[in-house]
């Protein structure tokens, strides 16, 4: 499983928030390049990296800072937030992206997102199927989850499937930023319904939202996730980069 630490960025800095509320924001480094940097120097060979204010602002917005960690770290960067338009891709890729994450266009333009997956192939788009947990698995929310649409979780991500998507980035928001615990049971749902029950090939699912402590990391594992996003966990110190590293070269 891939260790993925996030940052996310405001204002050109490093910050967390809660559920997703921008009035929650906490600083924690106001040059995201050293974090990735100490991300590397641990062994860690990927990166998620957010910016919120393109979330916000329905385009591409921290593209520099983007274009930093990856002109001076070897990093394997997928970006996400606020990329609406064929330019925002090509500035997200130019800048040294390695993958695009797409969410609120794969609701709100279906046809353009289904055209990324064709021009650039399943390799280099991921699919963002951020939730609101509901009785019936959870519902997709769109632009920075400032809203909630209709759409079902896991028919989403398998109507993406048939276009060829083999990753998707699936966070419970009721857990993002809170340190709970991921949702154990939500991700073994999407993994019996977009891979046994449809035959087709392993879904590449990547958890994210509520990780908390290491002993998490394996559980994710051996449930058959490929990757798991860490960020509260990582700079409030819950899991240190020390175990990461320990991980990576264990595994």
């Amino acid at each position: 499983m891939r260790i993925i630490p996030a940052i996310d960025i405001i204002d050109g800095k490093c910050v967390r928030l809660t559920k997703g509320d921008y009035s929650t924001k906490k600083i924690y480094n106001e040059h995201p390049l050293e974090v990735a940097k100490s991300f590397e120097a641990s062994g860690i060979e990927y990166l998620h990296v957010v910016d919120l204010d393109g979330a916000k602002a329905s385009q591409i917005v921290n593209y520099k800072v983007l274009e930093q960690i990856a002109s001076k770290t070897s990093l394997k960067i997928d970006f996400g937030g606020g990329l609406k338009s064929n330019k925002d891709l090509e500035i997200a890729f130019n800048a040294g992206a390695n993958q695009i994450t797409g969410g609120s266009i794969a609701v709100k333009d279906r046809e353009l997102f289904a055209s990324w997956i064709e021009k650039y192939g399943a390799a280099k788009i991921i699919l963002g199927a951020d939730f609101y947990p509901d009785t019936l698995g959870g519902k997709i929310a769109t632009n920075g989850w400032q809203e909630e649409s209709t759409l079902e979780l896991i028919p989403f991500i398998r109507r993406y499937q048939e276009k060829g998507i083999s990753a998707v980035i699936c966070t419970d928001i009721s857990k993002d930023g809170m340190l709970s615990g991921p949702s154990f049971e939500v991700y073994t749902n999407i993994l019996k319904a977009c891979t046994l029950e449809t035959n087709t090939e392993a879904l590449q699912l990547i958890a994210s939202g509520g990780i908390s402590t290491f002993d998490e990391l394996p559980v994710l594992a051996t449930m058959g996730c490929e990757g798991v996003i860490i960020g509260k966990a990582i700079y409030e110190n819950k899991i240190t980069l020390k175990q990461l590293e320990q991980y990576i070269l264990n595994n």
